[in-house]
């Protein structure tokens, strides 16, 4: 979608709170760079906002669980509908994915909607703390 030419890339990582809850906002692109999503037990939902074509939407609806289930961490994924300016289908895909991977909630395909989902910090909680994987990410820096 040429995003590039209307948006800067970002060079820190940006974790906010809201009613209890550590949010890492992304956008579509970072989706296919896991290592820049490593949670650190420094975040329990990732925001990933996406202008994601219909023709690798497979991709997206993988790439989505995977990311929840590698993070342990909620995931809310938001993606337009529509052709865009350079003739490109979207179909959606916006949902809500468990920590586990199981799927919370998933709008309906090409139609304008809006999805409401309960996350429950206490289940998040008590997942990782029977399951703490993220005990056992590897250290590790990157340079540019």
């Amino acid at each position: 979608g040429k995003e590039g030419d209307y948006v800067a890339s970002g060079d820190k990582r940006q974790i906010f709170e809201i009613n209890g809850f550590r949010v890492l906002p992304q956008i579509c692109y970072d989706l296919r760079f896991p290592v820049f999503q490593r949670n650190r037990n420094d975040y329990d939902v990732m925001i990933n906002i996406a202008n994601w074509p219909a023709a690798r939407r497979d991709a997206w609806d993988t790439l989505l669980k995977a990311r929840a289930i590698e993070n342990q961490c909620f995931v809310l994924a938001v993606n337009r509908i529509g052709e865009d300016g350079n003739h490109i289908a979207h179909n959606g895909g916006t949902a809500a994915y468990r920590f586990d991977g199981q799927t919370l909630a998933v709008a309906e395909d090409n139609h304008t909607s809006v999805v409401v989902v309960t996350l429950d910090s206490a289940e998040l909680s008590d997942y990782r703390e029977a399951f703490p994987a993220w005990r056992d990410s590897d250290v590790f820096t990157l340079e540019y």
